[in-house]
């Protein structure tokens, strides 16, 4: 599957349109990981822990993403884009979504 940022695929003509496809996790903190962040806090430097979390995070769903293109019938997805939103104190949706298409 291509998957691109861009509204279309250099060399590639779109043959069809099969609409909007999209993946979500929603992911909680937890406390383990909250008192190291917050020790690190003091300190300074990258938060590991968490940017581990939203790197697996986009990993899932952008592979649910996918999965609803694959489903379509879609050989590639244009126009992709990541989202996140705040479900709930300590718990985050992202979102992955694009256009499904098919190309020649």
């Amino acid at each position: 599957m291509i998957v691109v940022t861009s509204n279309s695929i250099p060399g590639k003509e779109i043959s069809e349109t099969l609409g909007l496809v999209r993946g979500s996790t929603v992911r909680a903190r937890n406390i383990g990981r909250d008192i190291f962040a917050g020790l690190k806090n003091i300190v300074g430097g990258e938060i590991s822990e968490y940017t581990k979390l939203l790197a697996d995070s986009r990993e899932e769903a952008l592979a649910r993403m996918i999965a609803d293109a694959d489903r379509l019938g879609a050989n590639a997805v244009i126009g992709m884009r990541f989202t996140t939103s705040t479900v709930m104190q300590g718990a985050s949706e992202i979102l992955a979504f694009g256009t499904a298409v098919k190309l020649k």
